[in-house]
């Protein structure tokens, strides 16, 4: 939640992304497309890039990612090739999503890796950090 409210005070869509293993945080990252622009630069996207560079690989196996939204398409390719264990997201994303609502790449029969998914958690939080965010910007149109 902290990189998501850091996203939106940089007038980023506020989602956020933490990759742990073994009980440890081992990467962060935060929407950045407009400030980068950049539209690969997700939050989740920018969290696997740190940690692969941290942990010296390109697969992340036993690793949790925890995300504010639902991943979208290009984050969940992105899991599925880096072998992330575990997906834990806060809000379904019923436009773009890709963990259930609208596809479920993260749990594909054809793919050669599945993540085990969790979704909702702090999911009333992640919802109104969007809704406010988004609330604000109709305003001040």
């Amino acid at each position: 939640m902290a990189e998501a409210r850091r996203a939106a005070s940089a007038d980023e869509v506020p989602v956020g992304a933490v990759i742990v293993l073994g009980g440890k945080v081992i990467a962060r990252g935060r929407n950045r497309i407009r400030e980068r622009v950049d539209p690969t630069a997700h939050a989740e996207i920018l969290a696997i890039r740190k940690a692969a560079r941290r942990l010296k690989q390109e697969r992340l196996i036993d690793t949790t990612l925890y995300t504010t939204m639902e991943p979208c398409v290009l984050c969940a390719g992105a899991i599925v090739l880096a072998r992330i264990k575990r997906v834990v997201f806060g809000v379904w994303d019923h436009k773009a999503g890709a963990a259930g609502s609208v596809v479920d790449l993260l749990r594909h029969p054809v793919l050669n890796h599945r993540a085990e998914v969790g979704g909702g958690v702090l999911g009333i939080d992640s919802r109104r950090l969007l809704q406010d965010f988004f609330r604000a910007k109709r305003r001040s149109k």
